[in-house]
């Protein structure tokens, strides 16, 4: 079955690499295994879109699957939106190899279905495409990246009209939609050349990267302070599309010191100086912690490679330190509350698996909260509902995993506005006499120690799926009592909803002193994904390090323990 599937595969494949991949596994008495694995179903939509490994057959990114997702995601707009082909689809792309010819192909597919298009000119962070649906009111937008995942990876992110990523039912409809595709072989394709003089295809050149700097620029709270308050920044894009565009944004904003890490500042696909192009990867920082330590930085940033994320890390006496993302995100949070326009009915919102202490912070302060699944697509959602509903201004959201959205400019995470917006904090800071550590210690006097930290089982392949099953199964079909010795107070089972939450395959434990443990498989990756969190008070007098000890190795105690119950 798997060799019939196959040719017919070739049969349509317009990929040169990918034939001759094929046709290799075809003429290979030992491939039966691994043909099974790439046609035994197909990639589905996750938490961030398509994404999967670059190689022939449907279980991984490739020209064919990209055609049909772009044919079904184009005859669904056509169906469910009266005005969709006149409004247009949004295509950028970012600089992992074949981006740009995965973004070409959904830019003529669409076109041969009669939909305008506006194609970016070159690679772009994944926030750009998200600013220019709402910018240009398109019916849709679309994002070939594969964010911070392994060179091998590509992807394909969908934005909805209202310039979020899609979530239910346009996600399933879409789903429908492409399984009525056929052979690509009989899409009509356009011309790129031709769509341009017609007027149906529009370049996105620098005239858009303005706008949407002019938008980054807008979100400043005290304009003009960078200028005033000198700041020495090291920064990497992590091989991607970050550098040039945090460089005009941090340039706009005032800040002059700004070095670019040389040796990852251009786009590459291949990321030849990480194993892993992810910030949070272990030794993903290193070069970039040493132009840091050359330069004597105030602050170390860096992005993705589709720059949507940021990594920040702070000097300390012998080196530096990275925040995780609940630590950026409180910090964001408290600055843009604190400083901000104050007043009006104003929402702050985060994921399941982030922090609780934003929630706290939020209900301290008289905002409006908001807890959603994981993905930003649900952020972004709550902002939208939230803001037709009740008329609440969106402040920030922000995900543990690096992600944050500042105000309204794009509804997706945005790492270029995030870095500019973490500059003036830190420049406030410093024009105060005071830094980024002492008030994100500040916040601990107030709120308590919150320490998290995320353990993830990577389980590849159709038997680490059966694996991540089994021990969702297992949790579900024998609840534990306690978890490292916390007594669990509460638990939820998110598969059929629960929390006021849609359903999603999660399990949350509530444990005793505020403690939490949160069991997910990834949607974007053959993971496992385990989140604790510990809060421990600050006793008044006492140093703020004393209680992040103890909080270091409460959660460490926890995770060990629940991880080996996993073993």
């Amino acid at each position: 079955m798997s060799e019939t599937l196959a040719r017919q595969w070739l049969a349509q494949d317009p990929d040169a690499d990918t034939r001759s991949e094929l046709e290799a596994l075809l003429g290979d008495p030992n491939s039966a295994g691994e043909l099974a694995e790439r046609f035994a179903g197909s990639l589905q939509f996750g938490t961030a879109g398509l994404r999967g490994v670059l190689g022939a057959g449907p279980m991984r990114m490739n020209r064919v699957l990209v055609q049909k997702v772009s044919a079904g995601l184009g005859n669904y707009l056509v169906a469910d939106l009266q005005d969709g082909a006149k409004r247009g689809v949004v295509v950028g792309y970012d600089g992992r190899n074949k981006s740009r010819i995965l973004a070409e192909d959904t830019a003529r597919v669409l076109l041969g279905m009669g939909i305008r298009v506006y194609l970016s000119t070159f690679v772009v962070p994944t926030p750009v495409v998200a600013y220019g649906v709402t910018h240009f009111g398109a019916a849709a937008g679309v994002m070939v990246t594969a964010s911070h995942n392994p060179p091998e990876y590509n992807g394909y992110k969908v934005y909805w009209e209202n310039g979020a990523q899609i979530i239910p039912p346009q996600d399933s409809g879409i789903a429908t939609f492409i399984s009525e595709i056929g052979s690509v072989a009989d899409l009509a394709l356009g011309d790129l050349d031709t769509a341009r003089e017609t007027g149906d295809l529009v370049d996105l050149d620098n005239a858009m990267v303005s706008l949407y700097l002019d938008g980054v620029e807008k979100l400043a709270l005290h304009p003009g302070l960078l200028g005033k308050t000198p700041l020495t920044v090291a920064y990497t894009p992590m091989h991607g599309v970050g550098a040039r565009f945090v460089k005009m944004a941090l340039e706009r904003a005032g800040v002059s010191g700004v070095h670019v890490e040389p040796k990852q500042e251009e786009p590459d696909g291949a990321f030849p100086t990480v194993a892993f192009p992810n910030p949070e990867e272990a030794g993903a920082m290193n070069l970039v912690f040493e132009l840091a330590k050359k330069v004597g930085a105030d602050l170390v940033l860096a992005n993705d490679p589709d720059a949507d994320r940021l990594a920040v890390a702070l000097p300390e006496a012998d080196g530096f330190t990275m925040l995780s993302g609940d630590q950026v995100g409180a910090l964001l949070a408290d600055y843009l509350l604190t400083e901000g326009p104050q007043g009006d009915r104003r929402l702050v919102a985060t994921t399941l698996v982030s922090s609780q202490l934003l929630g706290i912070m939020a209900k301290d302060r008289g905002v409006d909260y908001r807890t959603t699944l994981t993905g930003f697509k649900w952020i972004a959602n709550a902002a939208i509902d939230a803001r037709r509903e009740n008329d609440a201004r969106f402040v920030m959201g922000y995900e543990e995993a690096l992600g944050y959205s500042i105000g309204e400019l794009v509804r997706d995470k945005d790492g270029v506005s995030a870095a500019a917006l973490f500059c003036e904090l830190t420049a406030l800071a410093k024009s105060q006499g005071s830094s980024v550590q002492a008030r994100l210690d500040a916040l601990y006097r107030s709120y308590g120690v919150f320490q998290t930290k995320q353990v993830s089982l990577v389980l590849p392949g159709a038997d680490g799926s059966a694996q991540i099953n089994a021990h969702m199964q297992r949790f579900r079909d024998e609840p534990p009592k306690q978890l490292g010795g916390f007594a669990i107070v509460e638990s939820h089972d998110l598969a059929n909803g629960g929390m006021g939450l849609p359903a999603s395959n999660v399990l949350v434990y509530f444990l005793e002193g505020s403690c939490r443990v949160i069991m997910r498989p990834s949607g974007t990756e053959p993971k496992l994904k385990c989140y604790y969190e510990v809060c421990e008070p600050v006793s008044d007098g006492e140093p703020v390090t004393a209680a992040k000890e103890r909080a270091a190795a409460q959660v460490a105690a926890l995770s060990a323990s629940h991880q080996g119950m996993l073993a």
